[in-house]
């Protein structure tokens, strides 16, 4: 699978940075299925599944074996997750590292990406182009060892390890064959065994305010999603974006926990009082407020779990326009 071999080379790296650390490491593997492979076949019945199995891998070889620590090297949609899984559950001195986003492809001087492949069999499947353009356009679009170059599940889940703590920052963003993925690899083999010494496990990274970070990270991955697809299918993953948020937070004064712990006061303040409506109104344009239009009379937006969700959304893109006016970039 492109997401997964060249893995083994980054996995070297990640030893010789542990063996540098004083460390001994022990490499094992785990299984994937690719969703790329199997879909629109009855193969993608095994993609959920894969990712139990993948967690389940993991924790009973290390357990097995009484390892100290652990680097978990993941590549793609299920990976990320059920290594995540599994490192939640030991409770190791534990980093990730993100094999990292594939290179874009070239075709007639145009940049090349799955999305292109999509597009050019619903375009073949139409009528508007032959099987050998389609050929072409499969056999251009790959150009080597990477996840899926676009912000899909794998880069997405990959930023969000970022901002979990589980993965050092300044690792996922990197592409799979960029020049710095090596010293990533190797850096990450020295962060577990920082690790190690000081007894910093999984869980004392994941805490309770841990699905607020996941939420926020997601949230601003919408505009740097919108931003890659101005610039052009070749930029870089939106990850970047993300980690350019949280230095721009911290440059103002801000670290990313305190303006996590700003968000759930707005949460539990939202909770207790009835402002939603007023909240959504104030954005006429947004998506939220045409919701809360086309519910009409009906007075389910009336219900008071609903105007709690709206109002975290709502908040969430409050949240979001704070970081990009640090940015200097345009409001949600």
């Amino acid at each position: 699978m492109p997401c997964k071999f060249h893995l083994r080379r980054l996995a070297a790296r990640v030893k010789a940075g542990i063996r540098a650390a004083g460390g001994t490491p022990i490499e094992f593997n785990t299984i994937a299925v690719s969703d790329g492979i199997a879909m629109g076949t009855e193969g993608m019945k095994a993609s959920l599944v894969s990712r139990e199995v993948i967690a389940d891998s993991i924790e009973l070889v290390t357990r097995g074996h009484l390892f100290d620590a652990l680097v978990a090297i993941v590549g793609c949609d299920k990976t990320i997750p059920g290594a995540a899984m599994a490192l939640a559950r030991l409770n190791l001195p534990s980093a990730m590292l993100y094999g990292g986003s594939i290179l874009a492809g070239q075709l007639d001087g145009r940049d090349l990406t799955i999305q292109d492949v999509f597009e050019a069999v619903g375009a073949f499947t139409a009528g508007t182009i032959t099987a050998d353009r389609l050929r072409d356009i499969e056999n251009h679009a790959c150009p080597g060892p990477g996840a899926c170059g676009g912000q899909f599940t794998a880069n997405t889940m990959a930023m969000a390890m970022v901002f979990l703590g589980l993965s050092p920052m300044g690792t996922a963003s990197l592409p799979a064959m960029d020049a710095a993925k090596d010293d990533a690899a190797y850096r990450s083999g020295q962060v577990v065994m920082d690790a190690l010494r000081a007894g910093r496990t999984t869980r004392t990274l994941l805490t309770a305010d841990s699905p607020y970070k996941l939420v926020y990270t997601v949230r601003i991955k919408r505009l740097s999603n919108a931003a890659g697809w101005a610039r052009g299918p070749a930029a870089a993953p939106a990850a970047v974006e993300t980690e350019r948020c949280s230095v721009a937070i911290g440059r103002a004064g801000r670290t990313p926990t305190q303006f996590v712990n700003r968000v759930r006061g707005r949460v539990r303040s939202d909770r207790s009082t009835n402002t939603t409506t007023s909240t959504i109104q104030s954005k006429p344009g947004s998506s939220q407020s045409a919701r809360l239009a086309g519910a009409g009379a009906g007075g389910s937006i009336g219900n008071s779990r609903c105007r709690r969700i709206l109002s975290r959304v709502s908040m969430i893109e409050d949240g979001c326009n704070e970081v990009l006016s640090l940015l200097g970039a345009a409001r949600l």
